[in-house]
């Protein structure tokens, strides 16, 4: 079986990897013209690990994965520390330690195991055929590729998706700005910061300045700004949102500003996601990752839920023989009720931290200044149990 994979990202390269590993002939196309994604780093839970472990990549996601052995919260202006707890029960209730890992280097590993002479970049998708038996792809230079399904993990501003709903009559699905304004990148791994072992973050007013570490004795850092969509930024003003936001908080703050270089790695994100919907498949053409779920940080489930959709994508086509558009269909009901859960769960995260409702927010801090790790251990560890990888035995209490 041919198949044809839209977009190189953690999504569409893992479900690539998924279905060579099953013996079918895959191909990737980009619109990027190299490997340059947004974001700097990103959170993988125990769920996320399991498929590239499952995927042949246990070792190698290791080696790029920081060691993350506590989680801490301080107050962000006065650097009081809020509480502090071991992550290792998360560990050991999920079977697999969780990795931050630099997103780029992630990246540039599975689009490795893919292969190049399988991945086609600067292709830029404009037209999808479907006539019942074979998908054909048209990209902007005129060329075609014809297949025997096409998976759309093209991101958040899919034409897949365009595609999905233009053809079932739908309405176009709009993405929803979450509130706020995430900067991030990476940073030499500063004690100054935090302990070079933990997942550090500083609340205050309804912001947040955090860093995990990654491998390579680095910072991964995120802070996020509540404030409205379409703040203008110019590149060359570099941090001074940050230190405008930030630039009165605790030493440790202050110490990450000191150390962010624009020029090497700092990236400026607005927040958006999309409503959860349920009709992920037409025919021959699903959609995988942000294009069917486009979720907020929040929950840090992001890049899991895409490689959740890889694992079930891959479970259907090596067990199923009823045909393409059965295989699709059964994945799209593993899938889709369970990424909208995430989607939402992201959502009323975001809106408790930021201060969208400031009382609920304060609530939550005068929560850490007693947390004893349960709470957050709980929290995390409920966003994994019904993760598909672990096919009803992944969690021991």
């Amino acid at each position: 079986m041919k198949v044809i994979v839209i977009g190189a990202g953690i999504g569409g390269t893992s479900a690539a990897i998924a279905l060579q590993r099953l013996g079918h002939d895959v191909v990737v196309y980009d619109q990027m013209r190299e490997n340059k994604p947004v974001g700097a780093a990103l959170s993988l839970w125990s769920n996320g690990v399991k498929v590239l472990n499952w995927l042949g990549l246990a070792d190698e996601v290791a080696a790029l994965g920081g060691r993350m052995d506590d989680m801490a919260y301080y107050d962000g202006h006065t650097g009081e520390e809020l509480c502090r707890f071991s992550l290792e029960p998360v560990t050991a209730q999920t079977g697999q330690r969780a990795y931050p890992v630099a997103r780029a280097e992630l990246q540039a590993l599975l689009m490795d195991r893919v292969g190049s002479e399988n991945i086609r970049l600067s292709m830029r998708l404009v037209g999808i055929e479907d006539d019942g038996q074979r998908v054909t792809a048209t990209f902007a230079d005129g060329s075609t590729d014809t297949a025997d399904l096409l998976i759309g993990a093209d991101g958040a501003r899919s034409f897949t998706r365009e595609y999905l709903t233009g053809v079932l009559g739908l309405d176009p699905i709009e993405r929803t700005y979450s509130g706020y304004t995430n900067f991030n990148g990476l940073v030499p791994a500063d004690p100054a910061v935090g302990p070079l072992d933990q997942w550090t973050t500083y609340v205050a007013d309804g912001k947040r300045c955090a860093v995990m570490p990654v491998a390579g004795d680095r910072f991964y850092f995120f802070l996020d700004v509540p404030q409205p969509a379409g703040v203008p930024y110019d590149r060359a003003e570099g941090i001074a949102p940050l230190r405008e936001a930030f630039g009165g908080w605790a030493p440790g703050v202050r110490a990450l500003l000191d150390s962010i270089d624009p020029e090497a790695s700092f990236n400026r994100v607005e927040i958006w996601d999309i409503d959860p919907f349920d009709t992920w498949v037409h025919g021959r053409v699903a959609l995988l990752g942000d294009s069917a779920h486009n979720t907020a940080p929040d929950i840090g489930q992001g890049a899991c839920s895409a490689l959740e959709d890889s694992f079930a994508l891959g479970i259907v086509f090596a067990t199923n023989t009823l045909g393409v558009a059965d295989a699709l269909k059964r994945y799209e009901k593993i899938r889709a009720e369970r990424a909208g859960e995430l989607v939402r769960r992201a959502r009323k995260r975001a809106f408790e931290t930021h201060a969208f409702d400031p009382a609920a927010t304060q609530a939550w801090y005068d929560e850490l200044r007693t947390e004893d790790g349960s709470g957050v251990i709980r929290g995390i560890v409920g966003n994994i149990v019904d993760s598909p990888v672990n096919l009803g035995g992944g969690i021991l209490t």
